[in-house]
Parts: structure tokens; C-alpha cells; sequence
């Protein structure tokens, strides 16, 4: 009975001294959208950048007939789609899901602008300003976020996609959007000579 009450107590003493169960681990810091060096903010704003540059280049499909607006909404269509890709898989490689394609309030609003440009070259040179526009704001996202972002599978892809972006600033740069010149003047009425 004794050696049964030792054991017991002994029990006792080793249960006591076991340790604490760990501290749950602080909440994540809430998510900030507006700090393009994190992952979240860099990926909501790059998508929304492609987003603009698909659905203002598909307006331009719509409603240009200049062969090199046309031919440049084309390209856009084509590349933001791949870069979105190229960014939705660097996001997953970085364990996070990658944002919906949607558009950001600034985005939203300079595709509205083009939208109330009205048709021919009133809407080209709109686009054209909008293009350029957009892949200065996305050079300097993609440049800042490949030197400095948080996470390094979105640096890489961020630096890959960077001569792309180049590429497109400097053709939107160049589009010739040349407005048609003005209809000449009419004819001037021509005087009559005296009767005499």
C-alpha cells in the first residue's frame, strides 16, 4: 500500500511539473493592399493592371479602325493574359492564392474615361495616353517590387516580366494615333465683276 500511495504522489509531483502547453501564435498582421512591397498589395495591383490593359484593348477592338491601334490592342490582349497567368502561378508558388481579375478604383475609373472618348481618333488618342499611362504606373510597380517585395518567387516573376512591360510602354509610346487632319477650307465665293 505504501510503494501505491509513493507511485501516486510521485504521479503527482511529475504531473506538475510538466510545462505549460505553448502560447497560441499572434494573429497575422491584417493584410495591407496599399503596401505594394508585400506580396497581397504587389499581386491586387498587377492584376488589376492587366485587367485594365485587356478590357481597354478589347474597347479599342471594338471601336478603333486604326490598323495600329488595333494591332497593338491585339499584342496587349495577348501578353497581359500570359503575364496574369505568369503572376497567378508565382502567387501559388508563394503559398498564396492568387487575386480575382478584377479592377482596382483607378483603374475603373481611367477604363470609364476611355469609355466616354467617344469613337475614332478622339478614342485612339485617348488609348494611346491611357497605355502609356498604365505601363509607366506598371514599369515602376514591377521595377519596385523585383528589388524590394517580400517574397521571393513574386520577385522572380515581378524581374521577368519587367523587359515585357518595357516593351509595351515604349510601342505605346510610339502608336501613331495621328488625328485626321482638319477638311479643308471650303472654296472662297468668288466675286462678281461690274456689269458695264
Amino acid at each position: 500500500m505504501r510503494k501505491l500511495a509513493i507511485l501516486i504522489a510521485g504521479a503527482a509531483l511529475l504531473a506538475g511539473c510538466q510545462p505549460a502547453p505553448p502560447p497560441p501564435p499572434p494573429p497575422p498582421p491584417p493584410v495591407d493592399f496599399n503596401n505594394l512591397l508585400m506580396a497581397p498589395g504587389f499581386l491586387a495591383h498587377a492584376a488589376s493592371g492587366d485587367q485594365f490593359e485587356i478590357q481597354s484593348s478589347q474597347l479599342a477592338l471594338q471601336v478603333s479602325q486604326n490598323p495600329a491601334v488595333r494591332n497593338f490592342a491585339n499584342m496587349m490582349i495577348s501578353d497581359h493574359a500570359r503575364l496574369s497567368q505568369a503572376m497567378a502561378g508565382a502567387a501559388t508558388a508563394a503559398g498564396l492564392t492568387p487575386p480575382a481579375p478584377t479592377l482596382l478604383p483607378e483603374q475603373q475609373a481611367a477604363l470609364d474615361q476611355l469609355r466616354a472618348a467617344g469613337g475614332g481618333p478622339n478614342f485612339d488618342m485617348a488609348y494611346k495616353s491611357a497605355q502609356v499611362t498604365g505601363h509607366q504606373q506598371a514599369l515602376s510597380l514591377f521595377q519596385n517590387f523585383a528589388a524590394m517585395g517580400d517574397a521571393p518567387a513574386i520577385k522572380a516573376a515581378a524581374g521577368q516580366a519587367i523587359p515585357t512591360i518595357q516593351m509595351h510602354l515604349s510601342q505605346a509610346q510610339m502608336l501613331n494615333v495621328t488625328p485626321l487632319p482638319p477638311p479643308p477650307p471650303p472654296p472662297p465665293v468668288g466675286q462678281r465683276g461690274e456689269r458695264g
